[in-house]
């Protein structure tokens, strides 16, 4: 099983749904031989790299050379491996970044992640990208008593407070969370406005958009390191078994895999491993119609996500109360080719004894698959300037929450690839990298455990 002290992307990792339909530049070298020389490389072909490239080119009369490096094929990582769910945190964890980071930068958090719902939905529409994004109502499910009572708490406080904007939040308790939620053992639920994308397709079209514009792309061409200081002429090494790129700039767009290219960020952005599936119903068989994306919360850090698609198929991830006790399965770990042994069969019969409605569907688990997620320590990610490395940029560390955050996120990087100050952005300031939070030795991942009992599968 690989571990930290093997942070690279292992061959051969498990087939998710979203890579059963692969797009001509999945695999995919722009030239024969790497170039030599570049303005900007960017290491991952994930959403992050390519959305950051997309913006850069974008309206760009000057723009400059680009160079993409993915170490497997494109869009193979965290990005063609999660739930497709962007979905903002408008209330979950406001109240205690307020008491952590002060009321304004917690609201200004919220407001970020709810502006880029629409972003996605702006660039969908203005590309006309083919990725099925749906917009809905994400519902927020509780099912352990004394949970939905602090989160109801805290929304409260919320509301006493005034400084986040809960306009689009309703919040329903008691039998009407079950009716509401079709939830089994609904105690409350929060619903906001959310959608649901195929990460894979959104990505590569995006992907073909900018290669069309003379973007380098090269697939399975890992980064095996950059180079600990600028050359001479301000440019940095980027060394990969194919040979070295010199580049002007170089943005870390590598997640769950950066500590092992970038080792400032060990024990700061740590691969963590999930595992997600695809269930389906017989055909022939009628399943009722889900019409929201779903957050089951079993407890304070238990929850499933589950994303229903047009094709009456169901995307659900999580499965924490089966393996999070153990920490080797999941943290640390860089091996997406293996399953999480003690969840593989964990959604068999999830609907089912999930939701009204659903116990005669004969719905099944279609396909099952890992993935590797870069978690930060103190749970925000890195998007800026890397301390004391000028020309280099990070985005990065999305903690599994990347799909309501990149979108924006990326454009930021490009203003500032473009020589824009951090400050002159919209990047929520929480999310800036520092040496305060490089030297800071919290690991708030491992703090954050509980030990809950795992969900009752009645």
């Amino acid at each position: 099983m690989a571990h930290l002290e093997d942070p690279f992307p292992v061959p051969d990792p498990t087939l998710p749904f979203w890579r059963t339909q692969l797009h001509e530049l999945d695999d995919h070298r722009s030239t024969e031989q790497l170039p030599t020389y570049c303005d900007v490389l960017i290491i991952g072909a994930g959403y992050s790299g390519v959305a950051t490239a997309y913006h850069l080119l974008n309206n760009n009369p000057s723009p400059p050379s680009v160079v993409i490096l993915e170490a497997r094929q494109a869009c193979s990582g965290a990005t063609g491996r999660n739930g497709g769910h962007v979905k903002p945190d408008l209330y979950f964890n406001i109240l205690n970044y307020s008491r952590k980071y002060g009321a304004e930068n917690a609201a200004e958090f919220a407001r970020f992640e709810a502006a880029n719902v629409l972003a996605v939905k702006d660039l969908v529409e203005k590309e006309n990208i083919n990725c099925d994004y749906h917009l809905t109502r994400a519902v927020d499910v509780y099912l352990d008593e004394k949970h939905a009572k602090q989160t109801e708490d805290s929304y409260k406080e919320l509301l006493t407070l005034g400084t986040a904007n809960l306009s689009d939040v309703q919040f329903t308790s008691g039998k009407d969370a079950e009716s509401l939620s079709g939830v089994k053992g609904a105690k409350a639920c929060f619903s906001f406005t959310a959608a649901h994308v195929w990460p894979y397709k959104l990505v590569m079209r995006l992907l073909s958009l900018v290669v069309k514009k003379g973007v380098n792309l090269q697939t399975t061409t890992p980064v095996t390191s950059v180079s600990e200081t600028p050359n001479s002429d301000g440019t940095w090494t980027v060394n990969t078994p194919r040979g070295s790129i010199k580049a002007r700039k170089v943005l870390f767009a590598s997640n769950g895999y950066t500590a092992g290219i970038a080792t400032q960020f060990a024990h700061k952005i740590v691969p963590v491993r999930g595992i997600c599936s695809r269930i389906v119903t017989p055909e022939g068989k009628e399943s009722p119609f889900l019409p929201y994306t779903y957050s089951i919360r079993y407890g304070p850090s238990l929850y499933d996500y589950l994303i229903p698609r047009s094709d009456g198929s169901i995307v659900v991830g999580g499965a924490k109360g089966d393996f999070w006790h153990e920490k080797k399965w999941w943290y640390g770990v860089t091996d997406d080719s293996k399953m999480i042994e003690p969840a593989k069969n964990y959604f068999d019969g999830l609907m089912q004894r999930t939701f009204k409605g659903w116990e005669d569907t004969g719905a099944y688990t279609d396909r099952v698959w890992t993935g590797i997620m870069g978690w930060s320590s103190d749970f925000m990610p890195y998007v800026g300037e890397v301390p004391n490395k000028p020309g280099q940029l990070i985005l990065a560390g999305f903690s599994g929450h990347g799909m309501p955050l990149i979108c924006l996120a990326s454009k930021g990087i490009a203003e500032m690839l473009k020589g824009e100050r951090f400050e002159d952005t919209n990047i929520p300031k929480l999310f800036k990298p520092s040496v305060e939070r490089l030297m800071s030795e919290k690991n708030e991942i491992l703090d954050s455990l509980a030990k809950p009992a795992p969900p009752s599968k009645l």
